[in-house]
């Protein structure tokens, strides 16, 4: 099959942990390598933030990354990116008019929006993933959600409209059930994980001090938890964290989140004990997962929870948040701790009970890593291959069943 994937803001090529880059640049680009080893023929479709990026970049056997022009060609914040949207669905119409995919798989509602747009235009079936629900992003963050206006009507209306949705858990098919989804046309298939690159096997990340260390890998963005995770620490004696994520260590500074960050760690004394890595690359996460004792996955609300099943693969305790995503893959005294969202006190009594006890600890180090095969990157993509191919060859829906669809 020739396959397009839509990811307008989150590019397979991105620097991970900047604001807007995270899971969903991992997940697009290992799906995108994973379809290809089935033999299929891929594209994805992302806007140019970089001048000096060629239109099109050989990423991976059999995958192609395709700039798109739409709005200015340098970084845009994410939740500022719906107003080039119209016109990237227009370059979108004009690349698939002159060389049409058999199947388009959108990512994050501003891609759904722009294929929704270009596949009405050209009949090509569309598969959406959301990554994400505004209504349960403004459910969370309320007056400080800063997404836009537009953004949970046209999420209700892809629920609708697109000939599948690929959900990542069972508690984001619940919620897109509520929005007017249906259940004939939801699917679940988790996001993966590399096995090849996160197993407990390989170097481990350096210690400066023979104390107890945990780690977070993260955006950094409030609604993550990190400064939860560095509120528990106040009850941990003696434990180091390492927070990976954010801009370049260098640039730290100059990053809003980071100096509250910094200022929350000075605020309860802990500044010897905490340390802000900055960004890293994909490549390096593994050693630092490797090199932790617990790893702490706290956000307010997490669609599916990537790291949480890295570092399973890389046989580390998981502390995680009771939410979305991380609710599914994380079984309770099996791979990790449960605890409730914004509750530092409950998140340092997981961490203190897994440090605690070093028998316990290794024994669901090893479930965890057992149970991380079943995300396996060659099986996720082998199921969400399945759900393309059915979307590429069903009959197209009459318009009476399309519904709203333009």
């Amino acid at each position: 099959m020739k396959i397009a994937l839509v990811s307008e803001h989150a590019s397979p090529l991105a620097v991970l942990g900047s604001v807007d880059a995270g899971g969903q640049n991992v997940h697009v680009a290992e799906l995108a390598r994973g379809l290809a080893q089935f033999g299929n023929d891929v594209t994805v479709y992302t806007r140019r933030d970089d001048p000096a990026l060629p239109k099109n970049v050989e990423f991976a056997p059999g995958v192609m990354i395709h700039h798109v022009d739409a709005g200015p060609a340098y970084p845009v914040p994410k939740d500022e990116l719906f107003q080039f949207m119209d016109d990237f669905g227009a370059q979108l119409e004009q690349s698939w008019a002159r060389e049409r995919p058999d199947v388009v798989h959108s990512h994050f509602w501003m891609s759904g929006y722009a294929s929704l747009l270009a596949c009405d235009a050209t009949e090509i079936p569309l598969a959406h993933t959301y990554h994400a629900l505004g209504v349960v992003k403004l459910r969370n963050q309320g007056v400080r959600d800063t997404s836009p206006d537009q953004r949970i009507v046209i999420e209700a209306e892809l629920a609708r409209s697109a000939d599948r949705i690929i959900a990542t858990s069972h508690d984001e098919g619940r919620e897109l059930l509520a929005m007017g989804g249906d259940r004939s046309r939801i699917s679940v298939v988790p996001c993966g994980v590399d096995l090849e690159r996160f197993n407990a096997q390989g170097p481990i990340h350096p210690r400066r001090a023979a104390c107890p260390r945990v780690v977070v890998v993260s955006r950094f963005v409030e609604r993550k938890g990190i400064g939860n995770v560095i509120e528990a620490m106040r009850f941990l004696s003696g434990v180091e964290l390492l927070v990976a994520g954010g801009p370049p260590a260098p640039l730290l500074d100059s990053d809003a989140e980071a100096r509250r960050l910094q200022a929350l760690a000075r605020g309860y004394g802990l500044e010897d004990r905490i340390r802000l890595l900055g960004a890293m690359d994909h490549e390096n996460i593994p050693s630092l997962l490797r090199g932790a004792d617990v790893v702490a996955c706290c956000p307010w609300y997490e669609p599916f929870g990537l790291v949480a099943v890295e570092a399973m693969a890389c046989g580390v305790p998981v502390v995680a948040t009771a939410v979305g995503g991380l609710a599914e893959s994380v079984l309770p005294e099996t791979t990790g701790c449960l605890v409730p969202p914004r509750r530092p006190e409950a998140i340092a009594n997981a961490i203190r009970a897994l440090l605690a006890d070093e028998t316990r600890r290794r024994r669901i180090g090893l479930n965890a890593a057992r149970r991380a095969r079943r995300f396996g990157w060659r099986k996720i993509a082998r199921e969400t291959h399945a759900v393309l191919f059915h979307v590429a060859h069903r009959p197209a829906r009459s318009a009476a069943q399309q519904g709203s669809r333009r």
